[in-house]
């Protein structure tokens, strides 16, 4: 379904939850968590990003604020006043502005495989770098840098397919889509200092062998919220949720259950 901003699934009935993609993914990443959760009794809404999937391209430079605003107006089209948000990674990024913007909008906050943590100089730099390269015509820079970092060291070897298919979808992104995320990722807030004014209840989810957001970054997260339950997916890397469905389901309907 498209809306006037965003492309999105819905499936099922009760406790509204949102899933907010990675980057530089998009909505099918949630393939095996949209069904699994919509069977517990959650309504599932899984959108694409302004310039990622369906969703068009934002009109004005892209920041994370962007991103939020444009899914309150989502919440909004479809009638739902609080919802359990989830953020992977750069979802994630997206869901601390959420936090802290719209509080009243969220009945809690699930943190998956993400930091709170700003980019570093030499991070702020790569990023740069890497725009510059899509934005040259190098539209093969970004997955051929991320694809090397967002699995478990085994999965390549086990799942040839899995790592395909994800590289299909990072390949799929429009190049201004790329951009925007980028600069929007380099040019984001840090929040360590801020955690603990973001007192929903929370749940932390890391991989144990992740390599983009090792997960030392979950359990700071963790730390430094008000209100958190961390869990660590073994045998699992970036892309956690669909490496170890099975646990990462698992940690997720647990945390809803709350609701």
């Amino acid at each position: 379904m498209v809306m006037n901003t965003l492309a999105y699934d819905e499936q099922g009935l009760g406790l509204p939850v949102v899933l907010i993609h990675g980057f530089p993914l998009n909505r099918k990443m949630w393939q095996p968590q949209i069904g699994a959760l919509a069977e517990s009794g959650c309504r599932v809404i899984c959108p694409d990003l302004l310039g990622f999937g369906e969703s068009p391209l934002a009109d004005q430079p892209v920041t994370m604020s962007l991103y939020a605003d444009a899914l309150i107006r989502l919440l909004d089209h479809l009638d739902i006043d609080k919802a359990v948000v989830g953020g992977m990674s750069m979802g994630g990024y997206v869901l601390l502005n959420l936090v802290e913007r719209y509080p009243e909008r969220l009945l809690g906050a699930m943190y998956l495989v993400t930091r709170a943590a700003a980019d570093d100089a030499v991070g702020r730099e790569k990023r740069t770098m890497l725009a510059a390269e899509v934005e040259n015509g190098n539209l093969l820079a970004v997955p051929e840098a991320f694809v090397q970092v967002l699995f478990a060291a085994q999965t390549p070897g086990e799942r040839p397919e899995l790592v395909s298919e994800v590289r299909r979808w990072m390949d799929s992104t429009p190049a201004k889509g790329v951009v925007g995320g980028l600069l929007a990722m380099r040019d984001r807030d840090d929040y360590i200092e801020r955690l603990a004014g973001l007192n929903l209840p929370s749940l932390v989810v890391g991989a144990e062998q992740d390599m983009a957001v090792p997960p030392e970054h979950a359990r700071g997260l963790a730390d430094g919220l008000p209100d958190a339950e961390l869990k660590i997916i073994p045998g699992a890397g970036h892309m956690a949720n669909l490496e170890r469905p099975d646990l990462f389901n698992q940690a997720l309907l647990e945390f809803l259950a709350k609701f």
